[in-house]
């Protein structure tokens, strides 16, 4: 994904490389904090008492995150960066209350991004064009949010889309797409690991994720800025 972001940002010189990472890291903190926060949130809306017991109904990343995951991020760009201690059956509504609390996870970080672009829109051009920090870190959350909302849609074990799609599935075809939960989480390494090994431009998270994040992206910042 940081291919992506940089990919969207553009070319950079030293100096806007290390407000990138740093922006990088700041936008990392508020996608996982408020995307684990709505997991929690909604879980609990949902019947579930785990998230209030555990002190998670809060915004503190402290409580969200999963370090040695989100370091991971920083370092090779994956990672688990937090975690929510829902679960179905403890809800009201096992499968569409489960479905709500799952799905509240990625589009909070659409909601980030699409907040972001309304506050370019309010600063204005402007007031941006002279202050490249600024629009940096912005450019940056609404990105970062952006690619953490489509990763999280992918239907691949243990990523959120595919317990959404478990949600969603009637209960004899759930039962056939929990028997084969493994496979998918093989073909998730599978994947993952070729984005590692092979060129840039040939990633395969990028090419399933790449051109929808790039429509996302442009659009929310197009908006922003009035073009």
């Amino acid at each position: 994904m940081l291919l992506l972001l940089l990919q969207q940002i553009g070319n950079l010189t030293p100096i806007e490389l290390f407000t990138f990472m740093i922006a990088l890291l700041i936008a990392t903190l508020i996608g996982m904090t408020v995307h684990e926060f709505a997991h929690n949130y909604v879980g609990h809306l949902m019947g579930d008492p785990n998230p209030a017991r555990q002190g998670r109904l809060t915004l503190n990343p402290l409580v969200h995150i999963y370090p040695a995951g989100f370091l991971m991020f920083l370092i090779i760009g994956f990672g688990i960066l937090g975690t929510a201690p829902i679960a179905a059956h403890r809800m009201r509504n096992p499968r569409w209350g489960y479905l709500a609390a799952v799905a509240a996870g990625p589009f909070s970080n659409l909601l980030i991004a699409c907040v972001v672009a309304v506050i370019i829109r309010i600063i204005g051009v402007d007031t941006l064009v002279g202050n490249d920090t600024l629009f940096l870190f912005l450019r940056v959350i609404l990105t970062v949010n952006v690619g953490l909302f489509l990763f999280n849609l992918l239907p691949l074990f243990p990523i959120d889309g595919w317990w959404m799609v478990l949600s969603l599935l009637p209960a004899d075809l759930a039962h056939q797409w929990e028997r084969h939960a493994q496979t998918t989480q093989y073909v998730f390494i599978g994947l993952l690991f070729l984005s590692f090994a092979l060129p840039a431009g040939m990633s395969p998270f990028g090419l399933i994720i790449g051109q929808p994040f790039n429509y996302i992206a442009t659009l929310l910042l197009r908006f922003g800025l009035g073009i």
